[in-house]
């Protein structure tokens, strides 16, 4: 899947080597692990991904939580069948579908990734590693080729702040109490005013780097000028919302 195997991004950005002999030992500690995805018309999407999510936790207990905004092309009464839990709401985004998602889990640790499969589902156990190590209260795999000139915008001018330079990036690993029981300020922002609300509360923001796989003729965002122009007006909310409701912006 184009993977970096073995290669971790620390929270500073120092290249370290794990003993990846102990994912299996570390995984086997776990209470559990929630993996948690938003849909909006992706029922081509809902059997291929929970195949790979399960054999990619086989052995280890989880459950996955299917957030769908109303589609109606069926992915609903798909996700009632593939998933654990399919909570089915009114049409509010994918920011507002993850923080539902999260807050139904019922293990502290909660994976997030998009169902289209750009997200490699076999990265999991990894990431699950590297979160627990480096004792991380959100943990962001960040893209070594972020593709639209906006997100690398607002990588450049809110990324370090924020403490992921892949910003929109939703392949995290939360502790749940990082997010839960809040309320969005912003709307929607693509995800990520839960890194700010995770920020807000003190909890560790942690990189992991990877080489993505190639990206879906179709992204759920948009074409090229509106994708653009989307995150553009969310990249603005955002860094007036650093600089007064969250403050995490050095003035």
């Amino acid at each position: 899947m184009g993977v970096r195997a073995g290669v971790k991004q620390s929270a500073t950005g120092t290249a370290c080597r794990t003993n990846t002999r102990s994912i299996n030992e570390l995984l086997k500690s776990l209470e559990g692990v929630s993996v948690v995805t938003t849909t909006y018309n992706e029922a081509s999407y809902v059997k291929p991904f929970t195949e790979r999510v399960r054999a990619a936790l086989a052995g280890i207990p989880h459950e996955i939580i299917i957030i769908d905004d109303s589609s109606p092309d069926g992915t609903y009464d798909l996700a009632v069948r593939y998933a654990d839990k399919a909570i089915k709401k009114v049409r509010e985004g994918q920011t507002k579908g993850l923080l539902v998602g999260i807050e139904n889990a019922k293990y502290p640790i909660v994976v997030t990734l998009d169902i289209d499969l750009e997200n490699p589902p076999e990265m999991i156990p990894t990431l699950i590693q590297e979160f627990l190590i480096r004792e991380c209260g959100v943990l962001v795999a960040c893209r070594t080729l972020i593709p639209r000139f906006s997100e690398r915008l607002s990588s450049m001018l809110i990324g370090r702040d924020i403490g992921a330079r892949d910003v929109y990036s939703n392949f995290r690993v939360y502790l749940r109490d990082c997010v839960a029981g809040t309320e969005l300020r912003l709307g929607e922002t693509f995800g990520a005013e839960l890194l700010l609300i995770a920020k807000e509360r003190g909890c560790r923001i942690c990189e992991y780097i990877y080489d993505p796989p190639p990206r879906r003729k179709r992204p759920r965002v948009g074409g090229t000028i509106k994708a653009n122009l989307r995150i553009l007006h969310v990249l603005a909310k955002l860094k007036i919302a650093m600089m007064k409701e969250y403050g995490t912006t050095k003035r």
